[in-house]
């Protein structure tokens, strides 16, 4: 289950459940500017791969829930208020793109990729609305997250279901048929002069620091996910300075040393990367390589980020690992998933308050639609 910041998870997995059937042009208003052929896995998508850039302009992907702006003219995806990195990275920097490179879920027959590149606006001026317009939509896009979970239980989790919103206007579309991208993409381009709207302003005071601590048993992770999760896809930056985030075959790790002679530990974590020639071309330089997966019926999601830098070697694609990111992955049967699920919220939940404040606002109420 792959959305890594956006599913309770703690919900029923029947076994007799069929795929949710979201309307293949259910975009509302939706502009007809963008173009007919990607608008199935737009409105069906159950995750895709926001990529958002750090202070020093290094890629960071992460996957979520996408959905259709209210307006029609937006992709909308959210944080939550008690983790709100990604939210701040694109009110700093709006440059953003989403990958729609998933069909696991999405109840179409081939969908095709397709990469957004955007602008960011991040909203969390009303975190009550947010957090109402989350409940809403997110239960109908995943019914099975929290089916059968009392509403008395998921009343007391805001720690979750309070929300930051991000609102992407799309500035340039590429799409192919699929993700092998054997084929050159087709390309939309925004009108010249659109812009987003600017974001709302930032809390004062400083963001919280990570609530969770990266993996650092390098040998068996990334074994797991080789051989797990089949989901992988390359960030890096293009020439415009604006994130790109594209399907990838990952090839095993090799484990090299720099040669260094000062006693540190300077291996280094080397995989073969392949992209097809209808890719876009790639640079050396700051890259994520993120890995995950997640069932047809949305109730788990494994999920692994690395960060590091692309280079090129003797015609070969290649990342060397820097570092991995704490993730928020939630494996195992529905027991299992639940008390992992709980055990975050034990360490979110005092955060809760501290967000809210610093926007000025009460910590937002858990309220479903009778």
């Amino acid at each position: 289950m792959r959305r890594s910041s956006d599913s309770p998870g703690t919900g029923s997995d029947p076994a007799s459940e069929t795929r949710r059937q979201h309307q293949p042009d259910g975009l509302g208003g939706a502009s007809p500017a963008w173009p007919a052929e990607i608008r199935g896995i737009l409105a069906n998508a159950v995750t895709t791969e926001f990529t958002s850039l750090t202070r020093g302009g290094a890629p960071i992907t992460t996957p979520v829930t996408p959905y259709i702006g209210d307006t029609g003219l937006t992709l909308d995806v959210s944080t939550g208020l008690t983790y709100p990195a990604k939210a701040e990275r694109a009110r700093r920097n709006p440059r953003v793109c989403l990958l729609y490179a998933d069909p696991v879920g999405t109840g179409l027959d081939s969908p095709p990729v397709v990469l957004v590149q955007g602008l960011a606006t991040v909203r969390d001026r009303d975190l009550q609305a947010n957090t109402d317009r989350y409940i809403r939509l997110s239960t109908a896009k995943l019914p099975a997250a929290t089916r059968g979970s009392p509403k008395m239980a998921l009343r007391r989790m805001p720690w979750y279901f309070a929300r930051i919103w991000i609102e992407v206007t799309p500035t340039r579309i590429l799409w192919w048929p699929g993700r092998d991208l054997a084929t050159a993409p087709h390309e939309w381009r925004a009108p010249e002069g659109t812009v987003a709207p600017p974001s709302d302003p930032a809390p004062p005071g400083g963001q919280p620091g990570a609530w969770l601590a990266p993996p650092t048993e390098w040998d068996g992770v990334t074994r797991h996910a080789l051989s797990e999760m089949s989901l992988r896809d390359l960030a890096v930056v293009d020439e415009s300075s604006f994130p790109i985030c594209l399907p990838v075959e990952v090839h095993d790790a090799v484990r090299e040393r720099s040669g260094a002679t000062d006693g540190r530990d300077d291996t280094r974590r080397r995989f073969r990367l392949e992209l097809n020639r209808g890719a876009p071309p790639i640079s050396d330089g700051p890259a994520c390589l993120t890995f995950h997966e997640h069932p047809e019926v949305f109730t788990r999601q494994e999920n692994l980020t690395l960060v590091g830098r692309t280079l090129s070697m003797d015609g070969d694609l290649c990342f060397d690992v820097e570092r991995a990111l704490a993730g928020w992955s939630l494996a195992g049967n529905r027991v299992t998933v639940a008390l992992q699920f709980l055990g975050k919220g034990r360490k979110l939940a005092p955060r809760l308050r501290a967000e809210a404040a610093r926007r000025g606002q009460p910590v937002p109420r858990v309220r479903f639609e009778r």
